[in-house]
């Protein structure tokens, strides 16, 4: 009976010994903090090293670019449901949040030597009046940049003379714009040849990614800037 005492004194020695050696192993040592518990409840997926985020350029372009160029973007609209985008050197000119887009046809007009815009407006091709686009397009001054974004219908209301007078600002697939089709375009007055920016997606129920319409498009690129506008 006389040994009870010691051998519970011994009992509880070693019982703090070894809860104190247990969390020294869970808590790293003093001034540790945490490390070996999250470690014990990290999931494998947190425990790999996540990459470094590609870096974002103007317009939200892969890289930059060069001096003396204009960096853009350009989204048609998908369907009848989210309105297209335009965007020039990091600047939005054109979206659904400006609140100055619409169904049809969405033109920026830029100055070419500044890149200053000018003016922007959108023209109903579905029930709109061509004229109204006519007298937007007719007096553009050269070396005016033009930027084009679809939404919905793009060429219900198109006549002759507006797919020439787009056809002079670099653009080769106007003449076959038709009902519902997606198109995105960068052309300019006074261009010598057809321009490099330019995409087109037929309304076909064969091919249509929305019931309806074709797949929305979007464009990026520089353009380089006039050396004189008049």
């Amino acid at each position: 009976m006389r040994l009870a005492g010691p051998l519970r004194i011994m009992a509880l020695v070693i019982s703090v010994g070894l809860t104190w050696l247990v969390a020294s192993i869970l808590l790293g040592g003093p001034g540790g903090g945490f490390p070996r518990i999250q470690q014990l409840f990290a999931s494998p997926e947190n425990s790999v090293t996540a990459e470094p985020r590609a870096r974002k350029y103007k317009c939200g372009l892969p890289q930059p670019c060069p001096e003396e160029h204009l960096a853009f973007r350009v989204v048609s609209g998908a369907a009848n449901v989210i309105g297209p985008k335009i965007c020039l050197e990091d600047r939005m000119l054109m979206s659904s949040v400006k609140d100055n887009v619409g169904r049809g046809l969405n033109i920026a007009l830029v100055n070419g030597v500044s890149g200053e815009l000018i003016e922007a407006r959108a023209f109903d091709m579905w029930a709109g009046d061509v004229n109204d686009l006519l007298k937007f397009i007719r007096p553009l001054h050269e070396g005016t940049l033009v930027f084009v974004a679809s939404y919905d219908d793009p060429a219900t209301k198109m006549n002759e003379e507006t797919r020439k007078l787009f056809s002079d600002l670099g653009s080769k697939n106007v003449k076959d714009l038709a009902f519902r089709d997606s198109w995105v375009f960068v052309g300019a007055k006074g261009v010598q040849n057809k321009s490099p920016f330019e995409q087109h997606v037929k309304n076909s129920k064969h091919t249509n990614k929305y019931e309806g319409w074709p797949e929305a498009l979007e464009m990026e690129g520089c353009i380089p800037r006039r050396t004189t506008a008049s």
